[in-house]
């Protein structure tokens, strides 16, 4: 409910003009044209932040707390900059993934699962005093998260060294991507070092969010929760009409585009000139993991950006990728594409429900 209060009378693109003009709008992905010689995407994309193996747990019926639940775990390949890597390369970008792991079977099941989506995991930082990284978490009936525990201490070991020794693949990409997974220190010197980059960053968590404060000033693109927009502001958006305060403080501290992660809401965007909301797509029926979302939305994001379409329409390519990883049992769509995604916003189009 409070979601739907914030977004009360700010512009939504769902009215009838605008979905119109942003389908129209929406260039299909050159297949052919957007790729070099040798047949590689021309997207250079450096992700840079954690990597961890994730294992969810997710019961068959209402969760029961203090008590053994019986359900569903799955193990799988995860972290926040792996996950958005990943789905950069499943859309077509050539992509770089500079993290942490430890050198343990978990660490290898990282890299090749990487290898195999396209990702260049050449530069990779292997530990030989932590384990790879492990992320536990629990989800409710509805695969939504209710609690998760994670051990990452080996990304404590990417430090600003170990990034100065692999600063040429950085500094050759044309978007940085990052997590605040990496410490405040690190995440210092990737905004130091990127001056002809774009830089577009998911906070993460709340207590981690506040490692990008003094970094504001570098960042293009920021994606945060509604909860971790409000811990780095101070600004509380529970009277609903603050976004747009919520909003212009990010753009004063030099961000050029903010978008909020509303859950199941959708998304708040502000570019500077002016703020909109952009709603998910109605998924109680075909819901059944909501984890990779939030990644698969940045990945978009990233993805409409190195293709130079309008901020509105990046937004809506961004929220049917995310809609692709939400209604799949794994954290990344095995089918995740570009080709998946336009096909997905053509048929819903043509569903009365957004006309």
């Amino acid at each position: 409910m409070r979601c739907a209060a914030l977004v009360h009378g700010v512009l939504t693109t769902r009215s009838p003009a605008y979905q119109l003009e942003a389908f129209l709008t929406i260039p299909e992905d050159r297949t052919s044209a957007d790729r070099t010689k040798d047949g590689q995407p021309v997207s250079n994309i450096c992700v840079i932040g954690g990597a961890n193996v994730d294992i969810h747990g997710k019961p068959t019926a209402k969760l029961v707390p203090r008590d053994s639940n019986p359900g569903s775990v799955q193990v799988s390949p995860g972290g926040v900059a792996r996950n958005m890597a990943e789905n950069l390369a499943r859309l077509g970008n050539r992509c770089h993934l500079i993290s942490a792991v430890g050198k343990d079977d978990h660490g290898d099941m990282l890299v090749n699962a990487c290898g195999a989506a396209g990702v260049d995991t050449r530069h990779m930082f292997y530990s030989a005093s932590a384990n790879t990284s492990t992320y536990l978490s629990i989800l409710d009936q509805e695969g939504d998260l209710v609690a998760a525990i994670n051990d990452m201490t080996v990304i404590d070991q990417l430090t600003p060294a170990v990034l100065a020794e692999r600063a040429h693949v950085v500094e050759k990409a044309s978007v940085v991507l990052i997590d605040t997974n990496l410490s405040e220190d690190t995440l210092r010197y990737i905004a130091d070092i990127c001056t002809d980059q774009t830089i577009f960053v998911d906070t993460v968590s709340t207590p981690k969010a506040a490692r990008i404060r003094p970094c504001l000033g570098s960042i293009h693109t920021l994606k945060p929760s509604l909860a971790e927009a409000e811990s780095l502001s101070g600004i509380d958006t529970s009277g609903g009409d603050q976004m747009a305060d919520l909003a212009k403080w990010f753009h004063d501290r030099g961000v050029a585009r903010l978008v909020v992660s509303l859950g199941s809401a959708g998304v708040y965007c502000s570019d500077g000139t002016g703020g909109f909301h952009e709603p998910a797509l109605d998924l109680k029926r075909s819901r059944v993991f909501a984890n990779g979302a939030g990644d698969a939305l940045m990945a978009g994001l990233v993805h409409g950006w190195q293709r130079g379409w309008a901020f509105v329409t990046s937004v809506r390519f961004a929220i049917y990728a995310a809609t692709i990883a939400a209604t799949r049992e794994e954290t990344i769509a095995p089918d995740m594409s570009s080709e998946a995604v336009h096909k997905l916003m053509k048929e819903q189009y043509a569903d009365p429900q957004y006309r």
